[in-house]
């Protein structure tokens, strides 16, 4: 008997046939003898509706309250699908994540969890119970409602999947697992069987929505088998998606692009003639830290009569907010000349752990992109991935002609 987590997104929960659907496909795998924990995300489009109407009363609501509003959403998809299980023959439960208990610090709309009673789904369990648990959710040490971000039931998923040490966690999604890139915008890009975590989570960070980047390492962290798959797909015929496993798993010599990712969510700063003093990065993004938001890339130039620029990038719903910290910290307490910022940029991307063992990746990607006479702003690089900021006009450009460079248009 196997233990089976199963987490299905807005889109399969979408509307009550396709709950049903999603009941069809449960009780299949169930038949076959594995106990089964499902978790799943609020209707396509309801968290967004219930935070407008959150919006609507005030332009910057209480952090605390958006959580016990946002929450709601997976509350009544837990209820709809227990509903069409039982209507099938199949003994099912829900759970709140509070019911779960688990637990979570207070960082109110991007919490972390911290630790899973796994108990009362265990005994559920064993008394042949399917357990439906919300997604997206959890409860800090003082009994306060919680959320981990959007895309945040992939997180609960693979976390239950931990704490019960279950035997696959499957994500199922609208896709029938993961590519090269979106084919929305590269019609040839090819499903991958196979990627590593290290892999996903690269395309993860770097703009592939897929999977969210939290719930990766927690699966590579844990080593949990995570396999993505599309709800779409008949449950007698599903297809086998794609494996996220780990390196030392596969035998075959790997290539040396796995996939090219992207991301529009992008915003650059730049605070031009900072101080060159040690420190002064603290100092810019520090205050930005302190604020929880995320910062992606950096860059500093070479200091020239006792000052620098420095550039980095941040969110560009987090845009606003990022420039009224600099304009209090920066230019008041650290004396910068001007801060300037740009909203229509984009990062893409080339990931492949067979970058370690193929020098010259760096120089083909840039060479690439120059013959269409697209202009690099910023440049990261780790072991396994290159990035780079472009003008957002280029980007689907750059997506294709990089997928055909290295040839991930080639079974």
């Amino acid at each position: 008997m196997a233990l089976i987590v199963q987490k299905y997104g807005g889109t399969s929960m979408g509307n009550p046939e396709r709950i049903r659907n999603v009941a069809r496909r449960i009780r299949h795998w169930q038949s076959q003898g594995n106990q089964m924990i499902i978790v799943v995300s609020a209707m396509s489009g309801e968290t967004n509706r219930l935070l407008s109407l959150a919006k609507e009363i005030s332009p910057n609501p209480n952090a605390r309250e958006l959580d016990v509003i946002a929450s709601t959403g997976e509350q009544v998809t837990i209820g709809l699908l227990s509903i069409a299980l039982e209507e099938q023959g199949v003994k099912a439960k829900s759970y709140t994540g509070s019911q779960v208990r688990i637990l979570t610090d207070d960082a109110f709309t991007k919490a972390r969890i911290l630790s899973i009673d796994d108990a009362p789904i265990r005994k559920d369990l064993d008394d042949g119970y399917v357990v439906v648990v919300a997604g997206f959710q959890g409860v800090d040490e003082n009994g306060n409602i919680t959320t981990l971000g959007r895309g945040g039931s992939d997180t609960t998923g693979v976390a239950l999947a931990a704490a019960l040490s279950a035997d696959e966690c499957q994500i199922y999604t609208d896709v029938d697992g993961v590519y090269t890139t979106d084919p929305r915008i590269v019609p040839e890009a090819r499903r991958l069987d196979r990627i590593t975590f290290e892999e996903m989570l690269e395309m993860a960070s770097q703009g592939s929505k897929v999977l969210q980047i939290r719930s990766v390492e927690f699966a590579g962290k844990y080593r949990v088998k995570l396999r993505v798959l599309s709800s779409f797909e008949d449950e007698t015929n599903q297809g086998p998606g794609t494996l996220i496993t780990f390196e030392d798993d596969k035998n075959m010599e790997e290539p040396i692009i796995s996939g090219i990712a992207f991301n529009r969510d992008e915003a650059k700063l730049t605070v031009l003639g900072v101080p060159d003093r040690p420190g002064i990065a603290y100092q810019i993004l520090g205050p930005i830290a302190d604020a929880n938001i995320d910062v992606d890339m950096i860059i500093q130039n070479v200091g020239h009569d006792g000052t620098t620029d420095f550039s980095f990038t941040v969110p560009r719903s987090e845009y606003a907010r990022t420039i009224s910290i600099l304009e209090d910290q920066v230019k008041q307490h650290i004396g910068a000349r001007e801060i300037v910022g740009d909203t229509h940029i984009a990062k893409v991307s080339a990931v492949g752990v067979g970058m370690r063992s193929h020098p010259g990746v760096a120089s083909k990607m840039f060479r690439t992109l120059a013959e269409e006479g697209i202009n690099l702003q910023m440049i990261s690089t780790s072991e396994i991935k290159i990035a780079v900021v472009i003008d957002e006009k280029y980007l689907e450009l750059a997506v294709r002609v990089l997928h055909k460079a290295f040839g991930l248009d080639q079974a």
